[in-house]
């Protein structure tokens, strides 16, 4: 009777040991996981400086929890292996204040690529892919944005729209408020050919919030409208996927990055800090959004060998906007 008591004691000393080891490991890592201390050193992929030779830089020491990161939305098909930048929005970050600007970067912009001349930044991954795979032709949009913007650039997340659309699916569906009426003329799927959307707030899957933030040709303010309805869908996500009633949820939806995510920098843990950073995330009070203005023009395009349409960027704008925000 005593050997078997003593057993039992055993057994349950060893139980635990291993619970409390368990628990210091899980108190360990989140404490790691906290942005103060997770969020020391980052990555530079573009330094903001045009023609700077020493982009990408490994990794540079912080003093606080700040960052810019780019968000690039991509045409890449299933099946493909290189695509345009179809939107891009560039986010500051300060996890310290919980405070997040963003700004829209036109697609049709003309930048300058090296080796190359003249053309659409919404070319420059395509160009770049063909040419030099995936990584390099990623890393050159991110440069693009830099050098246009004169912000360094951290951390960069690309997608493409059936990536999105999972996106949108992982959390089960968003709340997106719809600022104006939206027809749906060039649809992923033709059952929605001329669907309209009505002003207001709707619920959608993946499927219908992927539709949306795709049509541009029949808005009154084409690529800036799209680039609003583009905001208001990320909104929707980051509200729903920080809410917290699902921040619980937030490790197992980081682990199903693969399924949406085509390139990043990030590594899970970064994206892991940044969503507990950003719990309880409230758009209206957190985030402050800016699109840069230019002027449409027909212009040559050194790559295309022909003339197209691109838009030509104040660079006293982004210069005020950068000296403001960033």
């Amino acid at each position: 009777m005593k050997k078997s008591k003593r057993k039992w004691k055993i057994v349950g000393f060893s139980i635990l040991g291993i619970m409390i080891l368990g628990l210091a490991a899980f108190g360990y890592e989140y404490y790691q996981l906290q942005p103060n201390n997770h969020f020391k050193s980052v990555p530079v992929v573009s330094t903001g400086k045009t023609n700077d030779k020493k982009s990408p830089i490994e990794n540079i020491e912080v003093k606080e929890p700040v960052f810019n990161l780019l968000l690039i939305g991509s045409d890449e098909r299933k099946g493909q292996k290189i695509g345009h930048s179809d939107s891009m929005m560039l986010v500051h970050v300060d996890l310290n204040k919980h405070e997040y600007d963003a700004i829209s970067i036109p697609r049709d912009t003309r930048v300058h690529l090296d080796g190359y001349g003249y053309t659409k930044l919404t070319s420059v991954q395509y160009i770049m892919q063909a040419k030099k795979g995936a990584k390099k032709g990623v890393e050159a949009a991110v440069k693009a944005v830099g050098e246009l913007t004169g912000v360094p650039i951290n951390y960069y997340v690309e997608t493409n729209y059936s990536g999105f659309q999972a996106m949108v699916d992982a959390v089960d569906g968003i709340e997106m408020n719809v600022p104006f009426e939206v027809k749906l003329t060039h649809p992923w799927y033709a059952e929605n050919k001329n669907k309209v959307i009505n002003a207001g707030t709707h619920f959608f899957d993946g499927k219908m919030v992927t539709e949306v933030v795709h049509e541009r040709y029949s808005l009154k303010n084409g690529e800036y409208g799209r680039q609003q309805l583009q905001e208001e869908a990320l909104k929707g996500i980051a509200k729903k996927a920080l809410s917290p009633n699902n921040i619980t949820n937030l490790p197992s939806l980081v682990k199903s990055i693969p399924d949406f995510v085509i390139a990043t920098n990030m590594s899970n843990s970064d994206m892991l800090s940044l969503g507990l950073a950003a719990k309880d995330f409230n758009p209206n009070t957190q985030l402050e959004y800016h699109q840069i203005p230019g002027i449409g023009k027909k212009m040559y395009d050194d790559i295309l060998k022909a003339n197209n349409y691109q838009l030509v960027i104040d660079p006293e704008k982004i210069k005020e906007l950068v000296a403001t925000h960033f």
